[in-house]
């Protein structure tokens, strides 16, 4: 049988189009928020639900040893999408609502090298790493630059935090849904217009708050900052982690005959934790185990989405979180009082804000049905490797000033190898060095912090900056409870020595 040139031509370009589709998996990035290591099931947990992330473990490779590259939310979220530690970036702290964005539209991200690749990509939901090129911004108009100018396609954010203003949904760089008539303005310095606040009018809350958190006050919640105007656009808390499914999904239906990215970072756990009335009152830890069974369900909906359209073969799944867990931050949502054994860091110490294991070690969960093998990894990897290792993937150079700190560890995502990086610095309080099961917390001297009233409602934190030198053998002590640095000086001058060359060298990679 004979194929004229034409049919020939057309088969050819099928098959092409074929192995370009299977060498380019679609890539879809859970990312929770404030998500402890013991918070879901597959991890230890058994006062909350998890069923959607435990099927994701037994369909996947869980890791227990996989990170955030920081205890914090926005040093996370800049190492993840960049490469580099955000330690060497000043002004990646946690950050108002109002910064400016952090990110240079001109360096290589995980999104824009993806977009190379030939992906279309998507960013979903928690955002916190600034808008526009200058602080104090117009939220009338365009807003950039943004998500689109460091490589998202379309994107549909939370300008920040669920506990900072403006509280509206930006897509595609303009406030969703804003009245032209009813202009937003925000402060961060004083407040401004006449709107009710937490600390004036506490007795129109819904939720009261603990420290901070006592500015103006949106949907019966006193926030993180000022702001008038916008109230067409403002979200509806119960609401949100529906709205932000939704708009996810319809980019994976979209999108579902070509390779896509998708950078999809919820606002749960994080305070405000104000579950839709599905979830109220399901666990008995509160609000807080509540929107631990919503966080699960949204993912779910994403997965079930992937099973609908017949995706989820040809697409690697990767489920964690930007730091560990933090039980009261700044609301009285009884996640203290209702407490009752549950361990959120699991075996580790600490969590949000502290230089322990429990600041960065995350659930980490990768699936990829066929190339995965089901199982568990000790391998240690980080989210800042993120990109160096889907660049290997799908076969793009990074130019050799890009992702400084990312390495290429994807044979251990994969499952196919059982090491990871050998060095992971870990950006909490204070600054720690892990090489293998060695871990050295390296507290730096601060001036003395001047006390006010305020903090004295504010909880006291563990944060790991009790000693000067920390060293920790996590093989036989992961709860970090027993520093042999007096014993093991070798170890903690190679340890100290790596930290310094890395500073030195201003990349690792």
């Amino acid at each position: 049988m004979k194929f004229s040139p034409v049919i020939f031509s057309v088969i050819a370009l099928g098959l092409a189009s074929f192995a370009q589709a299977a060498g380019k998996p679609n890539i879809i990035i859970l990312y929770a928020d404030d998500l402890g290591y013991g918070d879901v099931g597959c991890y230890g947990a058994t006062t909350v639900h998890t069923p959607h992330i435990d099927r994701l473990a037994r369909e996947g490779l869980r890791f227990t040893d996989g990170h955030a590259a920081a205890a914090t939310c926005t040093p996370s979220r800049y190492a993840l999408l960049t490469g580099e530690y955000a330690w060497r970036k000043p002004g990646t702290g946690v950050l108002p609502g109002d910064a400016a964005l952090i990110i240079d539209p001109q360096r290589t991200t995980l999104p824009s090298m993806l977009q190379k690749a030939g992906y279309a990509t998507c960013a979903i939901g928690k955002w916190h790493l600034g808008l526009g090129d200058k602080g104090g911004l117009d939220w009338n108009g365009d807003i950039k630059p943004g998500p689109k100018e460091i490589g998202f396609d379309y994107s549909f954010i939370m300008p920040a935090t669920g506990d900072r203003v403006p509280c509206v949904y930006l897509e595609n760089g303009r406030v969703a849904n804003l009245d032209p008539k009813d202009p937003i303005q925000v402060n961060y310095q004083h407040k401004i217009g006449d709107e009710p606040t937490g600390k004036e009018n506490p007795e129109l809350l819904k939720m009261l708050y603990s420290h901070g958190h006592d500015m103006t006050i949106v949907n019966g919640i006193s926030r993180i900052g000022w702001m008038t105007g916008g109230k067409a656009a403002r979200w509806n808390d119960e609401t949100l982690a529906d709205t932000l499914a939704k708009k996810a999904i319809g980019f994976i239906e979209q999108h579902k005959d070509q390779p896509f990215f998708l950078y999809f970072a919820a606002h749960d756990i994080h305070v405000p934790r104000v579950p839709n009335p599905r979830f109220a009152g399901k666990t008995p830890l509160g609000p807080r185990g509540d929107v631990i069974d919503q966080v699960d369900d949204t993912f779910g909906q994403v997965l079930a989405a992937l099973d609908r359209l017949k995706l989820a073969d040809n697409t690697i799944v990767i489920l964690s979180s930007d730091n560990g867990p933090v039980i009261d931050d700044g609301y009285k949502d009884q996640a203290v009082e209702k407490l009752d054994g549950h361990k959120p860091a699991g075996p580790l110490r600490g969590g949000k804000y502290t230089a322990w294991e429990g600041g960065t070690r995350e659930p980490f969960i990768v699936r990829w049905p066929g190339h995965v093998k089901p199982g568990v990894s000790d391998a240690l990897v980080c989210q800042v490797d993120f990109l160096a290792s889907f660049a290997a993937l799908t076969n793009q150079s990074l130019p050799a000033d890009a992702a400084p700190d990312s390495f290429n560890v994807m044979p251990a995502l994969l499952g196919e190898s059982k090491t990871g990086r050998d060095v992971l610095i870990e950006q909490g309080g204070p600054m720690a060095v892990r090489q293998g099961l060695w871990k050295l917390i390296i507290a730096q001297k601060a001036p003395p912090k001047k006390v006010t009233l305020e903090d004295n409602d504010r909880p006291v934190r563990d944060t790991g900056a009790g000693g000067s030198l920390q060293l920790f053998n996590l093989a036989e002590d992961l709860a970090e409870t027993k520093n042999v640095a007096d014993q093991q000086a070798e170890k903690v001058k190679e340890l100290s020595d790596l930290l310094t060359k890395a500073r030195a060298d201003g990349r690792t990679r």
